[in-house]
């Protein structure tokens, strides 16, 4: 039987909560429930039917806002204002996908134009893959959980969510939202369980679809080890170049890039880490970015007030702190922060010109710290943007039209922000990385499509 464990504060380890962490026999059950759910044709829940769950979903959670919020504040350390944002965000992703199935439809498939195909007529009809198993990550507890599950339910693929042990709260909470909306048992499934429970779903033959957020060494050996025929969506990180091109508007920039850069103090896969700024305003753009970052309020996730909050363990804290080291003594100069505040929150730090060879320039920092480097020619910059294996996010600041242009053509990004930060995002848009950062698109109407399958139809008639 499953024991109880505590889900603590990142920000001074109290107790927040207590969800069940689920035994081998319990994974395997929940894993057995799902896939006999799914074999049971004759039970799929028709598509107004689901429509009715997800509908009365989003009245429950516009109904328990600031519960959620706090929810989600306290188990994962984003400050309350975020974390508002991120249940908002939430409700808005279930009309999404709501919306969707209106046009979550097959197409005619032409026949007719060889002899051999001739007195024939095609469709393509739309259906659920299978089971789906979402393995999710801490940094957004409750919007990832909603982006991996709602699909899922929305296009009838039966869910194991299996959230983050240091933020599990959340994605239970998805989960038991959905039971009270009407959505009968076994097509739903939360679970929290160690890391062998999370190999046995990934790479079961009864799962269909892995969605996986988190760590890239994770991700891709959960992927090689999948059953065959398993479709797997992966999304991992990225260290979010930004070119600022010397013509930039940069009292209007700053404010995006320190947005970027330290919202949920750095602890987002397209955060704005590396800025490579044209060496004649390099000084000017770094300064106002170290000045901007130094009046961010840091502490406590739940006070209103708080713009950057904890990291989500102290370890991490020990790790940024080892790294701004590192570039320091490596020759980058620090115009803000560098600094741990307690165990558990660190300053917003912006580095100018760390060496090559750092670890803040070679890996994704995860944490609230940017670094600017100075270029003469853009090419240069570029071909340093490029020059990590990792492919997501990037931006280009301009009012150029064709170094914009020239930004988004060359960077090696699978979405380059034009005048905006890398962070940004809306849940319509496709949204993933290539290379080490992952394969597959995120977005929830992207989702449901990679959740189905496509089966045609072919009709032979002699009056056709």
């Amino acid at each position: 039987m499953s024991k109880m464990i505590n889900v603590t504060s990142p920000f001074d380890d109290s107790v927040v909560g207590e969800v069940p962490f689920s035994t081998q026999e319990e994974v395997e059950a929940a894993l057995n429930l799902a896939h006999s759910t799914f074999l049971d044709r004759k039970n799929w829940l028709p598509k107004y039917k689901r429509i009715e769950i997800l509908e009365k979903l989003a009245q429950i959670m516009s109904s328990q806002v600031e519960d959620l919020t706090k929810l989600c504040a306290s188990e994962g350390g984003k400050p309350y204002m975020d974390s508002k944002v991120e249940v908002l965000r939430a409700i808005n992703s279930v009309k999404l996908a709501i919306e969707h199935l209106g046009v979550y439809e097959g197409k005619e498939v032409a026949m007719g134009q060889t002899p051999t195909s001739a007195n024939r007529i095609a469709y393509t009809l739309k259906e659920p893959i299978g089971v789906a198993v979402a393995i999710s990550a801490f940094n957004h507890p409750f919007n990832l959980a909603i982006g991996q599950v709602i699909p899922a339910v929305a296009v009838g693929c039966p869910v194991i969510i299996r959230p983050a042990t240091q933020t599990p709260m959340s994605a239970l909470k998805v989960v038991a939202m959905l039971e009270e909306a009407g959505l009968p048992k076994g097509w739903a499934q939360g679970i929290v369980c160690d890391r062998h429970g999370s190999e046995f779903l990934a790479t079961s033959p009864k799962t269909s679809f892995l969605t996986f957020i988190g760590s890239a060494s994770v991700g891709w050996y959960l992927s090689s080890k999948v059953a065959p025929g398993t479709r797997v969506a992966l999304e991992h990180g990225g260290v979010a170049p930004v070119i600022v091109a010397k013509d930039a508007d940069i009292d209007t920039m700053i404010p995006d890039l320190a947005k970027g850069g330290f919202y949920h103090a750095g602890q987002v896969c397209v955060s704005v880490q590396r800025v490579y700024v044209e060496e004649s305003i390099c000084e000017e753009v770094a300064t106002k970015l170290a000045d901007a970052a130094s009046k961010l309020v840091v502490g406590n996730q739940l006070d209103p007030k708080t713009e950057v909050g904890p990291l989500i363990n102290n370890g991490e804290v020990d790790r940024v702190e080892e790294w701004v080291n590192d570039a320091i003594e490596k020759g980058a100069k620090v115009l803000v922060g560098g600094k741990r505040i307690s165990a558990s929150c660190f300053e917003p730090t912006v580095l100018l010109n760390p060496s090559e060879d750092s670890l803040v320039s070679q890996k994704e920092v995860f944490g609230p710290v940017v670094c600017v480097y100075s270029y003469k020619d853009i090419d240069e910059a570029i071909a340093k943007a490029n020059s990590l294996d990792v492919s997501f996010q990037a931006a280009v600041f301009s009012k150029n039209i064709d170094t914009c242009f020239k930004c988004v053509k060359e960077l090696n990004g699978t979405a380059v922000m034009v005048n905006d930060h890398t962070a940004f995002r809306v849940d319509w848009m496709p949204f993933g990385g290539a290379k080490e950062s992952g394969i597959g698109v995120g977005g929830i109407s992207h989702v449901m499509d990679e959740m189905s399958n496509e089966k045609m139809m072919v009709i032979k008639s002699p009056v056709l």
